[in-house]
Protein backbone atom coordinates (compact mmCIF):
# COMPACT_ATOMS: atom_id res chain seq x y z
CA UNK A 1 0.00 0.00 0.00
CA UNK A 2 1.25 3.28 -0.87
CA UNK A 3 1.56 5.13 2.24
CA UNK A 4 0.56 8.93 0.78
CA UNK A 5 -1.76 9.01 3.98
CA UNK A 6 0.51 8.38 6.48
CA UNK A 7 -1.89 6.45 8.36
CA UNK A 8 -0.38 2.95 7.69
CA UNK A 9 -0.40 1.38 11.03
CA UNK A 10 -1.05 4.67 12.74
CA UNK A 11 -3.17 4.07 15.94
CA UNK A 12 -6.61 5.44 15.31
CA UNK A 13 -9.49 6.49 17.90
CA UNK A 14 -13.27 7.18 15.89
CA UNK A 15 -15.26 8.47 18.74
CA UNK A 16 -19.13 8.54 17.34
CA UNK A 17 -18.26 5.44 14.74
CA UNK A 18 -21.71 3.55 15.19
CA UNK A 19 -23.14 5.15 12.32
CA UNK A 20 -23.46 8.23 9.57
CA UNK A 21 -19.99 9.97 9.37
CA UNK A 22 -18.31 8.39 12.22
CA UNK A 23 -18.82 4.59 10.41
CA UNK A 24 -17.49 6.04 7.36
CA UNK A 25 -14.69 8.35 8.83
CA UNK A 26 -13.94 4.66 10.35
CA UNK A 27 -13.81 3.12 6.71
CA UNK A 28 -11.86 5.61 5.69
CA UNK A 29 -9.16 5.41 7.96
CA UNK A 30 -9.11 1.59 7.58
CA UNK A 31 -8.80 1.72 3.89
CA UNK A 32 -5.68 4.14 4.65
CA UNK A 33 -3.95 1.48 6.56
CA UNK A 34 -4.86 2.36 10.41
CA UNK A 35 -5.10 0.26 13.31
CA UNK A 36 -8.71 1.24 14.96
CA UNK A 37 -10.46 1.85 18.46
CA UNK A 38 -13.96 2.71 17.88
CA UNK A 39 -16.45 4.05 20.35
CA UNK A 40 -20.30 4.40 20.53
CA UNK A 41 -22.82 4.56 22.93
CA UNK A 42 -24.85 1.79 21.69
CA UNK A 43 -22.93 -1.64 21.65
CA UNK A 44 -24.97 -3.16 19.00
CA UNK A 45 -23.85 -0.61 16.76
CA UNK A 46 -20.52 0.19 17.10
CA UNK A 47 -20.07 -4.08 17.42
CA UNK A 48 -21.30 -4.11 13.57
CA UNK A 49 -19.00 -1.76 12.40
CA UNK A 50 -16.12 -3.03 14.02
CA UNK A 51 -17.37 -6.95 12.08
CA UNK A 52 -17.54 -5.02 8.79
CA UNK A 53 -14.00 -3.74 9.12
CA UNK A 54 -12.84 -6.99 10.42
CA UNK A 55 -14.11 -8.88 7.73
CA UNK A 56 -12.15 -6.60 5.52
CA UNK A 57 -8.47 -7.23 7.32
CA UNK A 58 -8.37 -4.01 9.53
CA UNK A 59 -7.20 -4.19 13.55
CA UNK A 60 -10.21 -3.22 15.59
CA UNK A 61 -11.07 -2.95 19.08
CA UNK A 62 -15.14 -2.01 19.88
CA UNK A 63 -15.71 -0.06 22.92
CA UNK A 64 -19.07 1.68 24.09
CA UNK A 65 -18.48 4.75 26.49
CA UNK A 66 -21.07 7.69 27.65
CA UNK A 67 -18.80 10.78 26.76
CA UNK A 68 -20.46 13.17 28.79
CA UNK A 69 -19.46 12.04 31.62
CA UNK A 70 -15.76 12.61 32.48
CA UNK A 71 -15.14 9.60 34.12
CA UNK A 72 -16.15 7.16 31.83
CA UNK A 73 -13.71 9.10 28.90
CA UNK A 74 -10.83 8.42 30.91
CA UNK A 75 -11.39 5.05 30.95
CA UNK A 76 -12.50 4.62 27.49
CA UNK A 77 -9.25 6.66 26.19
CA UNK A 78 -7.05 4.31 28.44
CA UNK A 79 -8.83 1.51 27.00
CA UNK A 80 -8.16 2.78 23.56
CA UNK A 81 -4.44 3.68 24.23
CA UNK A 82 -4.28 0.49 25.71
CA UNK A 83 -5.63 -1.51 23.15
CA UNK A 84 -3.57 -0.13 20.53
CA UNK A 85 -0.46 0.38 22.09
CA UNK A 86 -1.10 4.29 21.84
CA UNK A 87 -2.79 6.84 19.94
CA UNK A 88 -1.92 9.05 16.65
CA UNK A 89 -4.85 9.89 15.75
CA UNK A 90 -8.75 11.47 16.92
CA UNK A 91 -11.30 11.53 15.22
CA UNK A 92 -14.45 12.96 17.43
CA UNK A 93 -17.67 13.18 15.06
CA UNK A 94 -20.21 12.90 18.52
CA UNK A 95 -23.23 15.66 18.23
CA UNK A 96 -26.97 16.20 18.45
CA UNK A 97 -29.12 19.47 17.20
CA UNK A 98 -31.94 19.66 18.65
CA UNK A 99 -35.22 22.25 16.71
CA UNK A 100 -36.67 24.85 19.16
CA UNK A 101 -37.33 28.58 19.09
CA UNK A 102 -35.30 30.14 21.21
CA UNK A 103 -38.73 31.59 22.85
CA UNK A 104 -39.34 28.07 23.91
CA UNK A 105 -35.91 27.02 24.59
CA UNK A 106 -35.82 25.58 28.08
CA UNK A 107 -32.15 25.64 30.39
CA UNK A 108 -31.97 22.01 30.50
CA UNK A 109 -31.99 22.00 26.56
CA UNK A 110 -29.35 24.17 26.30
CA UNK A 111 -27.35 22.51 28.81
CA UNK A 112 -27.63 19.70 26.85
CA UNK A 113 -27.07 20.54 23.56
CA UNK A 114 -24.07 22.55 24.80
CA UNK A 115 -22.57 18.95 26.43
CA UNK A 116 -23.41 17.15 23.33
CA UNK A 117 -21.60 19.36 20.53
CA UNK A 118 -19.15 21.23 23.26
CA UNK A 119 -18.40 20.42 26.65
CA UNK A 120 -17.55 16.41 25.85
CA UNK A 121 -15.09 17.56 22.89
CA UNK A 122 -13.37 19.24 26.16
CA UNK A 123 -13.45 15.51 28.01
CA UNK A 124 -12.05 13.66 24.72
CA UNK A 125 -9.77 16.01 23.49
CA UNK A 126 -7.70 17.01 26.37
CA UNK A 127 -7.99 13.43 27.66
CA UNK A 128 -6.33 12.23 24.11
CA UNK A 129 -3.96 14.95 24.05
CA UNK A 130 -2.68 14.11 27.35
CA UNK A 131 -2.26 10.19 26.65
CA UNK A 132 -0.35 12.02 22.98
CA UNK A 133 1.79 14.14 25.69
CA UNK A 134 2.67 11.30 27.32
CA UNK A 135 3.92 9.10 25.03
CA UNK A 136 6.11 11.76 23.41
CA UNK A 137 4.94 11.22 19.73
CA UNK A 138 2.91 14.18 18.82
CA UNK A 139 -0.74 13.14 16.45
CA UNK A 140 -3.44 14.50 14.79
CA UNK A 141 -7.17 15.26 16.13
CA UNK A 142 -10.40 16.07 14.05
CA UNK A 143 -13.79 17.32 15.35
CA UNK A 144 -16.87 17.97 13.61
CA UNK A 145 -18.64 21.07 13.75
CA UNK A 146 -21.14 22.48 11.66
CA UNK A 147 -22.02 25.95 9.05
CA UNK A 148 -24.78 26.41 11.85
CA UNK A 149 -21.55 28.04 14.20
CA UNK A 150 -21.23 30.20 11.37
CA UNK A 151 -24.37 32.02 10.55
CA UNK A 152 -27.54 32.01 12.48
CA UNK A 153 -29.59 29.04 13.22
CA UNK A 154 -32.94 29.46 13.81
CA UNK A 155 -34.75 27.34 15.84
CA UNK A 156 -31.57 25.31 16.63
CA UNK A 157 -29.78 28.40 18.41
CA UNK A 158 -27.99 25.94 21.25
CA UNK A 159 -26.36 23.72 18.92
CA UNK A 160 -25.12 26.77 16.61
CA UNK A 161 -23.76 28.51 19.49
CA UNK A 162 -22.04 25.63 20.68
CA UNK A 163 -20.54 24.67 16.64
CA UNK A 164 -19.28 27.94 17.22
CA UNK A 165 -18.16 27.71 20.72
CA UNK A 166 -16.09 23.89 19.10
CA UNK A 167 -14.25 26.55 16.33
CA UNK A 168 -13.12 28.93 18.74
CA UNK A 169 -11.59 25.59 21.41
CA UNK A 170 -10.51 24.32 18.16
CA UNK A 171 -8.00 26.86 18.12
CA UNK A 172 -7.20 27.19 21.03
CA UNK A 173 -6.23 23.66 21.35
CA UNK A 174 -4.17 24.02 18.79
CA UNK A 175 -1.99 26.64 19.71
CA UNK A 176 -1.32 25.26 23.11
CA UNK A 177 -0.94 21.92 21.92
CA UNK A 178 0.97 23.10 18.69
CA UNK A 179 4.97 22.73 20.92
CA UNK A 180 4.06 19.05 21.63
CA UNK A 181 3.28 18.66 17.59
CA UNK A 182 -0.25 17.87 17.96
CA UNK A 183 -2.55 19.14 15.32
CA UNK A 184 -6.07 20.16 15.97
CA UNK A 185 -8.44 20.98 13.26
CA UNK A 186 -12.61 20.73 12.63
CA UNK A 187 -15.21 19.95 9.61
CA UNK A 188 -18.17 22.58 9.48
CA UNK A 189 -20.52 20.42 7.42
CA UNK A 190 -23.79 21.87 5.70
CA UNK A 191 -26.76 19.41 5.57
CA UNK A 192 -25.63 15.43 5.62
CA UNK A 193 -27.69 12.76 4.87
CA UNK A 194 -27.10 10.42 8.03
CA UNK A 195 -29.47 8.17 9.39
CA UNK A 196 -30.64 10.44 11.95
CA UNK A 197 -31.51 13.16 9.38
CA UNK A 198 -32.92 10.76 6.84
CA UNK A 199 -35.61 9.86 9.54
CA UNK A 200 -36.29 13.03 10.51
CA UNK A 201 -36.97 14.03 7.33
CA UNK A 202 -39.66 10.90 6.04
CA UNK A 203 -40.67 11.48 9.84
CA UNK A 204 -42.00 15.32 8.52
CA UNK A 205 -39.69 16.69 11.95
CA UNK A 206 -37.52 18.51 9.63
CA UNK A 207 -38.55 20.08 6.07
CA UNK A 208 -37.55 18.09 2.65
CA UNK A 209 -35.48 20.49 0.85
CA UNK A 210 -35.47 22.28 -2.14
CA UNK A 211 -34.32 21.40 -5.30
CA UNK A 212 -31.67 23.92 -5.13
CA UNK A 213 -30.90 23.10 -1.11
CA UNK A 214 -30.53 18.75 -2.23
CA UNK A 215 -28.33 19.28 -4.78
CA UNK A 216 -25.76 21.07 -1.87
CA UNK A 217 -26.71 17.99 0.89
CA UNK A 218 -23.77 15.23 1.43
CA UNK A 219 -23.22 12.39 1.67
CA UNK A 220 -21.62 10.58 5.08
CA UNK A 221 -18.63 9.82 2.76
CA UNK A 222 -18.07 13.70 1.62
CA UNK A 223 -17.37 14.75 5.37
CA UNK A 224 -15.36 11.22 5.97
CA UNK A 225 -12.64 12.64 3.27
CA UNK A 226 -12.41 16.05 4.46
CA UNK A 227 -11.86 14.30 8.33
CA UNK A 228 -9.41 11.75 6.30
CA UNK A 229 -7.26 14.97 4.85
CA UNK A 230 -6.87 16.99 8.21
CA UNK A 231 -6.06 13.82 10.03
CA UNK A 232 -3.34 12.66 7.35
CA UNK A 233 0.20 13.73 6.36
CA UNK A 234 -1.38 15.46 3.82
CA UNK A 235 -2.46 18.63 6.07
CA UNK A 236 0.76 18.43 8.47
CA UNK A 237 1.08 21.93 8.06
CA UNK A 238 -3.05 22.79 8.70
CA UNK A 239 -3.51 23.64 12.48
CA UNK A 240 -6.14 24.95 14.21
CA UNK A 241 -8.34 25.10 10.90
CA UNK A 242 -12.16 24.62 10.31
CA UNK A 243 -12.51 23.02 6.66
CA UNK A 244 -15.95 24.28 5.56
CA UNK A 245 -17.93 21.37 3.53
CA UNK A 246 -20.89 23.03 2.72
CA UNK A 247 -21.36 22.43 -1.60
CA UNK A 248 -20.95 26.19 -1.76
CA UNK A 249 -24.18 27.15 1.01
CA UNK A 250 -21.96 29.69 2.66
CA UNK A 251 -20.92 31.22 -0.28
CA UNK A 252 -23.97 31.48 -1.93
CA UNK A 253 -24.81 35.28 -2.48
CA UNK A 254 -28.30 35.79 -0.31
CA UNK A 255 -30.01 38.69 -2.32
CA UNK A 256 -31.45 38.12 -5.83
CA UNK A 257 -30.30 40.98 -8.15
CA UNK A 258 -32.81 40.16 -10.88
Amino acid sequence: MENLFGLVGKRALVVGAGQGIGRAAAQHLATCGARLALVDIEKERVDRVAAELRAQGTEVTPLTADITVEAEVSKMVASAADSLGGLDVLVNIVGMAGWVPLLEMDADTWDREHMLNLKQHFFVCRAVAASMVDASHGGAIVTVASVSGLYGAPNHGAYGAAKAGLMALTKTMAEEWEPHEIRVNTVAPGSVLTPRIRAMREAGDIPTPGKNEADRIAEPDDIAGAILFLASNLARRVNGHTLIVDGGTTSLFPFKMR
